[in-house]
């Protein structure tokens, strides 16, 4: 299912089901800087970054089971082995410009590529716990050679002796000329002829080059060469005649052993870059599994469920919360979408009506994410195809439009988008203008949302907009309940209760639909509704959902494909199965790998001539000849069948 919606969203299938507008309005992506937090590497929190709300039932399923079996496995087993994953991108990077790894960065693959091997063993030992994300680790590639050399050469932070012979020849020579120059100086320090040229008794190193400090008036009086002043200018370092020699000598070693460090660092990063490809595919993999085990993560922080699914527009929050608020919370009990396509909430302002679309709506971008939800297991989310909301205070300074002015334009670019599966959250519709046309135009925008077959969830103050909810069959009033006697806001939903403007010329310089326009001008002087149900063509109808985990097979048999880590040509016996895998023919044998592991090269229908039996693509000359000979009774065959027998006989 991951590489199947990948391929999805590469080909642009997954329809754009929202705006900007909406992931602000409902927080949505607050909530996925929320989710990053849980995540241990860059690498899961850019997928985070980069997801979206997937409109496909059977994407949205696959998502919270690998959520839930995630959480399952970190239950189980306390955590996941994603290690050395964070930055893994930046060597890789290096490589793919021709630069050669220092120690440091080949450590950084060794540990990545020893982290991949560690998670698929950890994978395929608890398919018990997670069969789907187990799959997944049926592609990651082992390099357990680079690994051990990348060991074996680089230990802390920098090359090993052991990395080659000629390396620790060139280290040991170094260790004998450094030794010799050292006991040459001593051997000057100690000299009592030269005690009084000396400024201090001690070797320093200046550069490449060892040196004795001496007093700067007497830099002259000895033979050797001056490396060094002192700042203050009363100190020389000198490299005395004595180990001039020696150390132009260790200069030299010292050269031989950068070039020798040089050439084993190109080999094991040559050894690295041959393999990026499949290394890149890695990456993919530990990524997705680093983004999986935040949100599991993230679910047993909140101790979270999987709401039930349905493609049908109904939506049953059971004690349900706001993921972003904390305190002593009101749970939310709503319900939508079965009984009633519309629902109007009433109550004052500061009551919680907005907290309860914004509830509505982050839950459900939620769910279609793949993330838990905080609330019971009865909970049920419908996976729509577009989400609009409408809420808060929408003046655009930029286009000098005023706050109604910017919510008609918005609706009226809704109502260009939406269709029977669309759920629209309005705050306080009609608000902004003088209250008679404001609510004739709200009942009006809301029954043209109705027609056209959406969901909505809206709030108001105005009494009229009630009145039509009472009446039409198809919408249900609700009310945010406050106490009787100190009348504060319980924030508690209740559902079944309800608790001169140029308003027509600006949503008609918004380009509203004309028909919604005039309806809007009879229901402000005449109060008659049209009250027209939802016809049948329009009204979604519940049909049974096929399961989306396994992908749609792209191979067929008799396809050409090429093997990626052999190189070489095969052929397609069995198509993809649920978790990617194809059976290829093989070198004379079947073999099953991962559709990540192999490249088209030609389709069958392009090899061979219509109506060609592919069968025999997979049985040699022989098999075929003896099939053929029995098939029109061949005396000949069934005596070669029958001695063969007798010798199997023979020899049992």
């Amino acid at each position: 299912m991951y590489y199947y919606e990948k391929r999805q969203l590469k080909k642009g299938i997954q329809t754009r089901i929202m705006n900007e507008m909406t992931f602000e309005k409902l927080q949505y992506n607050q909530l996925k800087e929320l989710i990053k937090y849980y995540s241990t590497s860059n690498l899961g929190a850019e997928l985070l970054d980069k997801l979206k709300p997937s409109t496909d039932i059977g994407v949205v399923r696959n998502r919270l089971t690998e959520t839930g079996e995630a959480a399952a496995l970190i239950h189980a087993e306390g955590k996941a082995p994603l290690l050395g994953i964070d930055g893994i991108n930046v060597p890789l990077e290096k490589l793919s410009k021709g630069e050669i790894l220092d120690p440091l960065g080949l450590l950084h693959i060794h540990d990545f590529l020893r982290g991949c091997r560690k998670v698929k063993r950890f994978m395929e030992s608890s398919t018990f716990y997670a069969p789907t994300l187990c799959a997944y680790a049926t592609a990651i590639v082992e390099f357990k050679d680079i690994e051990e050399e990348i060991g074996n050469a680089i230990k802390g932070n920098m090359v090993d002796s052991s990395a080659s012979k000629e390396l620790g020849r060139i280290r040991n020579q170094i260790e004998k000329v450094e030794a010799r120059i050292k006991e040459k100086l001593k051997n000057f320090l100690n000299n009592s002829a030269n005690k009084e040229y000396l400024q201090d008794s001690f070797i320093s190193k200046k550069g490449d080059y060892y040196t004795v400090p001496i007093k700067a008036s007497y830099k002259n009086h000895l033979p050797g060469n001056i490396i060094e002043i002192s700042t203050k200018g009363t100190t020389a370092f000198m490299e005395p005649t004595a180990v001039a020699k020696h150390n132009q000598e260790l200069i030299l070693l010292k050269s031989q052993e950068a070039m020798e460090e040089y050439q084993i660092l190109a080999t094991l990063s040559g050894m690295v870059s041959e393999q990026s490809t499949l290394i890149n595919t890695n990456i993919d993999l530990m990524a997705k599994y680093d983004m999986i085990f935040a949100k599991a993560r993230y679910s047993l922080e909140i101790r979270g469920v999987a709401p039930r699914l349905n493609s049908d527009g109904f939506i049953k929050l059971v004690n349900a919360y706001h993921p972003l608020l904390s305190g002593e919370l009101v749970p939310l009990n709503f319900e939508i979408g079965e009984d009633y396509r519309g629902m109007i909430i009433t109550g004052p302002n500061a009551g919680g009506k907005t907290i309860v679309l914004k509830t509505i709506g982050l839950l459900t971008l939620a769910t279609m994410s793949g993330f838990h939800i905080q609330a019971d297991a009865a909970t049920e989310i419908a996976i729509f195809d577009k989400i609009y909301v409408d809420i808060g205070d929408n003046q655009s300074i930029e286009n000098a439009l005023s706050t109604f002015s910017s919510h008609m334009k918005n609706i009226s670019d809704i109502m260009k988008v939406a269709n029977n599966n669309t759920l629209i959250l309005f705050d306080e519709i009609g608000s902004g203008t003088e209250p008679n046309e404001g609510a004739g135009l709200a009942i009006a925008i809301l029954e043209e949302f109705y027609q056209m077959g959406c969901i909505s969830v809206s709030t108001t103050h105005y009494g009229e907009i009630k009145r039509f909810s009472e009446m039409h069959p198809d919408f249900l009033n609700a009310a945010m309940l406050f106490h009787q006697e100190t009348l504060e806001p319980t924030y508690q939903l209740l559902i079944g209760k309800s608790g001169e403007s140029n308003a027509l010329w600006i949503a008609g310089k918004m380009n509203l639909r004309d028909k919604v326009m005039k309806r809007a001008e009879k229901y402000i002087h005449h109060r008659e509704y049209e009250l027209t149900l939802l016809s049948a063509e329009k009204r979604k109808k519940k049909v049974a959902v096929m399961s989306s985990e396994a992908p749609p097979t792209h191979y067929q048999k008799g396809d050409r494909v090429l093997l990626l880590d052999q190189g070489e040509s095969a052929l397609i016996y069995r198509g993809e199965d649920k978790y990617n895998n194809v059976v290829v023919f093989y070198k004379d044998d079947y073999k099953e790998v991962n559709v990540r592991r192999i490249k088209l090269e030609f389709p069958a229908d392009e090899l061979y001539p219509e109506g060609y039996d592919l069968d025999t693509l997979f049985t040699d000359f022989k098999t075929r000849k003896l099939e053929r000979d029995i098939a029109r009774g061949s005396k000949k065959a069934l005596k070669k069948i029958e001695k063969e027998r007798r010798a199997q006989a023979i020899k049992k």
